[in-house]
């Protein structure tokens, strides 16, 4: 709950004792002191979220303590308790801090009452705390890297910042697209207010618009009361689209409306709902492609791509990846619980020479089992990388080197690949076999030779989502044939 630790600053016996009752009934955890001096003493020890203070007391005014109250950063929200009640007591209580007045005697209704709306006010600024990206400053959504490119989109980020203009940023999957979302909205003007992010890949297509724009109750099935959209809690800040690529043709249409007039209805309601919002959106396809296989409007594109950002890949970085790296290093032995100090020279080559398909994301988890890994070691050695190795293989000095696939003996009598079967030995050599992701690439784009470029028909028989296979696709850098290759 919002409220869960209050403290009762009553000098009445029988009134504090009634207080700590009805309290502690409804599960609160309850501090009844009777001085000043003994709550102040008790708010300098712990954090608690209420105080019930009375006014006259033996060491002074509860007032005198609420004003003091204002100038702590973590402060209780404070009920002011009194007999001697009248609105211009009121408004004086209201005027220095106090979250609410109480007239003695009062109800357990009354108290009730008070309790709901605390808990209620505390919600909304925990909410809003959150909303606001509080945890922008988070070392996780930090822009890593000093190589040329890295400098350029920081050149960019600073420029692009200032405006209000909507962001279109770009870029391979795992290459810190949200990152850079962040990295706009914290040097924004609009820094202050909410930041909210809605991943359109993740939302189910017959939820998204009520994602987007709230619904009222009763709208449809399960609607049993009125929801707020994610644009309406982002109103005078920033919202984060990320994937727009996935959002269906017809939401498309009402995105567009928003983004031209800022405004939008609530599904099952009439009534215009005016949003003032920045709007910043990510895609790793390629936007062009999409509107000429009619998958994404022509004008909701040039609507976002006003202010367009590429994220490089890592490949085309690589001096970036021993810093990255290192940062991985230490934040992962620190939340595992590892005593890994270093990476050695032999891992930081093999690092060095893979050619990261999946981008940052890719390193950031190949470091992070690493680490996990490593629990008789304090240096990260190519064996804890795992590359090239199956993911149950012992972790031993005297395996072969962990780029090296692993190797079977293949019968000489094997009968010849069907032309649907891809050819999983490495050039190298007749006996070694080739890694599990070079054969997956291999499986993939014979499955699509076979469908004559049908992605559709290819990821049926895949078994896998147009978008997983959109998504190999893309890093293989596989483009399509002509008019042989038709649409999904």
């Amino acid at each position: 709950m919002p409220i869960e630790k209050i403290v009762v600053l009553e000098d009445d016996p029988v009134q504090r004792k009634n207080l700590e009752s009805l309290l502690r009934y409804r599960r609160y955890d309850v501090a009844a002191v009777t001085s000043i001096a003994a709550a102040e003493e008790m708010l300098g020890r712990d954090q608690f979220d209420l105080l019930l203070a009375d006014v006259q007391l033996p060491d002074g005014s509860g007032i005198d303590l609420l004003k003091r109250l204002q100038s702590k950063t973590q402060r209780p929200l404070t009920v002011i308790m009194t007999a001697f009640g009248s609105i211009e007591a009121a408004v004086d209580c209201m005027r220095d801090g106090a979250f609410h007045y109480l007239v003695k005697p009062f109800s357990a209704e009354q108290l009730e009452i008070i309790l709901k709306k605390a808990e209620e006010f505390t919600q909304l600024v925990k909410v809003n705390r959150y909303l606001a990206g509080s945890e922008s400053n988070d070392e996780r959504y930090m822009l890593i890297g000093e190589s040329a490119g890295m400098a350029r989109l920081r050149e960019t980020i600073d420029r692009v910042a200032q405006a209000d203009a909507t962001v279109l940023i770009q870029g391979e999957s795992g290459t810190g697209k949200e990152l850079v979302a962040r990295a706009v909205f914290a040097q924004s003007p609009r820094v202050g207010a909410p930041f909210i992010r809605v991943n359109c890949a993740a939302v189910p297509e017959n939820l998204i618009e009520s994602e987007f724009f709230g619904h009222e109750r009763g709208a449809f099935t399960n609607a049993f009361t009125r929801r707020e959209g994610r644009f309406e809690l982002a109103n005078k800040g920033t919202i984060l689209l990320d994937e727009i690529s996935e959002v269906s043709i017809q939401v498309q249409a009402k995105l567009l409306r928003v983004l031209q007039e800022q405004e939008f209805e609530r599904i099952g309601s009439t009534r215009t709902c005016k949003v003032d919002v920045r709007v910043i959106a990510t895609t790793n396809r390629n936007m062009e492609e999409s509107i000429e296989r009619k998958e994404f409007r022509a004008d909701l594109f040039y609507r976002l791509n006003v202010v367009p950002i590429f994220v490089t890949p890592l490949r085309e970085r690589m001096e970036d990846v021993p810093l990255l790296a290192e940062t991985f290093r230490k934040r992962f032995a620190r939340q595992h619980g590892r005593e890994v100090v270093g990476i050695s020279d032999g891992c930081m080559n093999l690092l060095m020479s893979h050619r990261w398909p999946g981008n940052v994301r890719e390193l950031q988890n190949v470091i992070e089992r690493a680490v996990i890994m490593c629990d008789k070691s304090v240096w990260l050695e190519p064996v804890h990388l795992g590359f090239g190795r199956r993911a149950d293989a012992p972790l031993t000095s005297s395996s072969t080197s962990p780029m090296a696939p692993i190797t079977v003996p293949m019968a000489s009598s094997a009968p010849a690949p069907s032309p649907m079967a891809p050819v999983f030995r490495n050039p190298e050599g007749a006996s070694a076999l080739a890694t599990l992701q070079e054969i997956e690439k291999r499986h993939i784009l014979a499955t699509l030779e076979h469908t004559k470029g049908n992605r559709t028909r290819a990821a049926e028989i895949l078994q896998i989502s147009i978008r997983t296979l959109r998504n190999k696709l893309n890093e293989y850098g596989y483009k399509s044939q002509g008019a042989a290759a038709s649409p999904e």
